[in-house]
């Protein structure tokens, strides 16, 4: 009954979807660690840019490669501290779950304390490398795509740059507070299409490229059109 009622709804979106991307200010702060306790005390005092930059950016960074862990800290855990496990749990984290900052690095926070708990000798054990806390700070900026029309949302979704991709697919979240994107927001609010706002939302970002979460939207809104 929803699909029917869904396809009945006119395909005329209530108001435009502007594609935006957005840039990065890259800058190094004041906190580093060279152990596993330094980490957690820095991870404590951070910024909230810091925690953005180390896991929504390095999403975006390394959105070319399919396997691999998705934050820097898990990263360092293994490379640098030898720490296979506590890095496969820094890994385990899903940005999609958090709608704040401040819950994803306590998140992080959580794993690094039980770990230490549990393994204490660990935590004063010197790194191989240091780890730089650095911060990313955003500009939002407009692209030339403007869809007033299903066709024009298609045409810019496959024409974009993987930059307004990762914007309003993955950044969106923080900016919307909800467990969503810019594009389902949409796709649901001022198109009712529904399902396939659903079906875009469940796009696993993890085990594919942000080239190949493009190339899912774009096979998820033509069978929606249909």
């Amino acid at each position: 009954m929803t699909t029917t009622a869904q396809f009945t709804l006119p395909r005329t979106p209530v108001k435009p979807f502007y594609f935006n991307t957005s840039g990065h200010l890259l800058r190094i702060t004041t906190q580093k660690a060279n152990t596993l306790a330094e980490l957690l005390v820095a991870l404590r005092a951070c910024p909230d840019e810091s925690i953005f930059q180390h896991t929504f950016r390095t999403l975006q960074e390394h959105h070319f490669i399919r396997e691999g862990y998705s934050n820097d800290f898990a990263h360092w855990a293994l490379t640098a501290c030898n720490e296979p496990g506590l890095a496969e749990q820094l890994a385990s984290v899903d940005v999609r779950e958090f709608t704040s900052l401040g819950q994803l690095r306590e998140r992080f926070i959580q794993i690094v304390e039980k770990h230490l708990q549990l393994n204490p000798s660990d935590g004063p054990r010197l790194a191989e490398e240091t780890f730089y806390f650095c911060a990313s700070e955003i500009e939002i900026m407009p692209t030339n795509f403007v869809a007033e029309t299903m066709p024009d949302f298609a045409k810019g979704l496959r024409e974009v740059s993987v930059h307004s991709i990762h914007h309003h697919f993955i950044e969106a979240r923080l900016r919307l507070q909800l467990m969503s994107n810019d594009f389902s927001q949409w796709l649901h609010q001022d198109v009712g299409l529904t399902d396939a706002a659903r079906a875009l939302n469940r796009i696993d970002i993890y085990t594919a490229t942000l080239e190949d979460v493009r190339q899912q939207m774009v096979r998820i809104l033509e069978r929606a059109l249909l």
